[in-house]
């Protein structure tokens, strides 16, 4: 299996998978230099949703964790319960030495606060990089001391298939906490000159053209169209949408395909590589908690 991005449709597909399952083999050696020295890595998720795809996620990570011999455990906290008993699994889950991570599978139940359970989450158990203090380290440009949200670490390794970063310019169109507000300062980071659009941003195509690299995620399906992109452009959906029962991403596939030089499909583009990136995370939050 090859990193290199393949050829369909015109543009250059930018997938998940072969990056993905390189980083996969470099975790398992990892993972087995852990256990040697005592240490079990372990990630705890917490769901506290009636959703069926919210427990299908849980269950992915227990599959991927499986393989790479980390430890992982799911505790649910039905909706009916309330924010009280949410918040305080977290805090237990925070509390015990031999948890290494804590992820909250997100969207939850109605009457549950998310912004309030992340705020109780211990930064250096905070795998999904979404506590304030790991996305203030990360815009501070330390990232080396945060653990960065692992969609917009995805959006980055598939951009930088096509080449370094550094001196290009890009669009970050969407400035949702969990995407756009973490990549937007990661590209600074990495010496890009970048452009925050959304979707009240007046003439989003003339924002669009001057850059070499395009981020979506703005959660509206079909945003990004033929009319939006031009030949030479590298175009990084990170959107997830459903229509017509049908999984998509923000990007016109079909249309802008035809036009720029590469492309990430939904579904197999930045979903399989943020899959892998949150257990990358997990080895970064037991590094700072071993420092501490």
């Amino acid at each position: 299996m090859t990193d290199e991005p393949q050829r369909k449709d015109g543009a250059t597909e930018l997938r998940g998978s072969p990056v993905a399952a390189g980083i996969r083999t470099e975790l398992a050696a990892r993972v087995a230099r852990l256990v040697e020295n005592g240490t079990t890595p372990h990630l705890a998720v917490v769901v506290g949703s009636d959703d069926p795809a919210v427990a299908k996620y849980a269950g992915a990570k227990g599959r991927m964790a499986e393989k790479l011999g980390i430890g992982l455990s799911v505790t649910t906290i039905e909706p009916t319960r309330g924010q009280q008993a949410l918040n305080q699994a977290i805090d237990a889950l925070c509390a015990d030495r031999n948890v290494h991570g804590v992820i909250l599978e997100l969207p939850l139940g109605p009457g549950l606060d998310a912004e309030e359970a992340i705020a109780r989450i211990t930064p250096a158990k905070d795998v999904d990089g979404l506590t304030t203090t790991n996305l203030g380290l990360v815009a501070a440009g330390w990232e080396a001391n945060a653990i960065a949200p692992a969609t917009p670490a995805a959006c980055i390794r598939l951009a930088e298939l096509v080449g370094p970063l550094a001196g290009k310019r890009a669009a970050v169109v969407g400035r949702g906490r969990s995407v756009g507000r973490a990549l937007a300062p990661m590209l600074v980071n990495r010496d890009v000159t970048v452009t925050i659009c959304h979707t009240k941003t007046p003439d989003l195509a003339a924002a669009l053209a001057p850059c070499d690299l395009i981020f979506v995620a703005a959660g509206r399906a079909g945003l990004i169209g033929a009319n939006h992109v031009r030949p030479g452009q590298v175009v990084v959906d990170a959107g997830i949408n459903v229509v017509d029962g049908v999984l998509c991403g923000d990007v016109d596939h079909a249309a802008v395909s035809p036009i720029v030089a590469a492309l990430s499909p939904v579904p197999g583009g930045v979903g399989p590589l943020t899959s892998t990136l949150i257990f990358s995370n997990l080895m970064q939050a037991i590094a700072l908690q071993q420092q501490s």
